[in-house]
């Protein structure tokens, strides 16, 4: 299950549900002269404007190719429309799809066309190739841009309080004593809305591949646990040291995302653990604060190993049921997706909020001081790592209210972490998973 963030919040991406129109699936040109792609997205606005944006520019840059998109209804729904038309053989040409371990249930190398062969697989990063890939073949182009799981700062509350990002756990904290001596609420956390309330131990899954590298292979095959892990367990022990040491503001257990942004944005609160993608949200009402608000990750033990945990965008990907001229195609359109025009055309289409996944591309020089941060780390070699619900298909239901308990005092960390630990292995039985029968 993915992290629910109802990206609703950030996206504009509704669970409304729109139907596929299949009137001229897979169709050529009336006249012959050309070769129609049918594209399917998901119906988010985001995602509709990029899918719209990336079609006109490659229509206008192809002649002899017409790509036509569709849209597809978000959740479980559109999962489920889309497991069914790639088991049939009913596919659009292209289609756009979560990377990670949701990518890897749709049995990619049964389903898909790999692409690792095209000459724009050697101009991905690193992390968005490591979750379009399964069983060293590459399947997808990135389509959209990295999130992060990190911590969201007010720089003019540094500023003011004459305080540096820290590169550690301990910086952190000392920087909140600061903070909370100088009236300004240091940790700012949203549990009346209890999907802001992990990102403590998701965004900072960085840190645990810094100190175990083989922890995400070893936590699906049921040989590593968070509650047995220190570095694992060290994001629980996060949200007890914030909320011991009085660092949360007032109204932790009822204040929800509009009101942490609210906080935020105003400087009566100084960091917000979250998903940068909220960035969105925050400048919809206070636009003015565009560079106000920067972005750092969750420090650890080793200033050294400083890095983002980071979400991969979604993937294009070809079924293994086009074919033909199609098919031809169809690589012509991903090659465009990844691309500098692709990113461009993406940029032109809707507001940029993370940086792009393909070496060359540029930001827009109007995009928000988060997104600059955020590239900082993603260009820096070893600098980021995905979350692990892109290399593992194991999360708990619950995790959510757990960090809840434990950020409000309720639960200790350690207790915290195991009782997450049998959390998941309740989904991880259902998805049948080696060594947890």
């Amino acid at each position: 299950m993915r992290l629910k963030i109802a990206l609703a919040a950030f996206t504009a991406a509704a669970l409304a549900l729109s139907g596929c129109s299949a009137g001229s699936l897979g169709s050529s040109d009336d006249d012959g002269s050309g070769v129609t792609l049918s594209f399917m997205v998901d119906n988010s606005d985001t995602n509709s404007k990029m899918a719209e944006g990336l079609a006109k520019e490659f229509n206008a840059k192809n002649p002899g190719i017409v790509v036509k998109v569709e849209t597809r209804p978000q959740g479980t729904e559109g999962d489920n429309l889309v497991k069914t038309r790639l088991s049939t053989g009913d596919m659009t040409d292209v289609f756009q799809y979560n990377s990670g371990s949701l990518m890897q249930a749709l049995a990619p190398t049964k389903n898909l066309v790999a692409v690792d062969d095209q000459p724009w697989a050697g101009k991905l990063d690193e992390n968005f190739k490591t979750s379009v890939t399964s069983e060293q073949k590459l399947f997808g182009a990135p389509f959209g841009t990295y999130n992060a799981g990190a911590i969201l700062y007010n720089r003019e509350v540094y500023q003011k309080n004459g305080l540096r990002v820290p590169t550690t756990w301990d910086e952190f904290m000392a920087n909140n004593a600061k903070l909370k001596a100088a009236g300004v609420a240091p940790v700012i956390q949203s549990y009346g809305e209890t999907w802001t309330s992990q990102l403590f131990v998701l965004g900072d899954f960085h840190n645990v591949t810094a100190a175990q590298p083989d922890f995400a292979e070893k936590y699906t095959a049921n040989q590593a646990k968070y509650a047995t892990t220190p570095a694992a367990l060290a994001g629980f022990e996060h949200l007890q040291e914030v909320h011991a040491a009085g660092y949360t503001n007032k109204d932790f257990a009822s204040a929800k995302l509009n009101d942490a942004v609210e906080q935020l944005a105003k400087g009566t609160g100084a960091h917000y653990p979250i998903l940068s993608g909220i960035i969105s949200q925050l400048l919809g009402t206070f636009p003015e604060e565009k560079d106000t608000i920067g972005l750092f990750p969750i420090p650890g033990d080793d200033a050294a190993k400083n890095g983002l945990t980071v979400w991969a965008p979604a993937g294009a990907y070809i079924p293994a049921s086009t074919t033909g001229e199609k098919l031809d195609a169809a690589r012509k359109f991903l090659a465009f997706i990844a691309s500098p025009e692709g990113c461009a055309a993406q940029a032109n289409a809707t507001v940029i909020n993370g940086p792009f996944a393909v070496q060359g591309c540029t930001l827009p020089d109007d995009v928000p001081q988060v997104v600059k941060d955020m590239q900082t780390y993603i260009d820096k070699p070893g600098a980021s790592s995905l979350a692990l619900e892109f290399l593992s298909p194991v999360k708990g239901p619950a995790l959510e209210q757990i960090c809840v308990e434990v950020g409000s005092g309720i639960r200790k960390a350690p207790d915290g972490a195991k009782l997450y630990d049998e959390d998941v292995k309740k989904q991880a039985q259902q998805l049948g998973l080696p060594g947890w029968s």
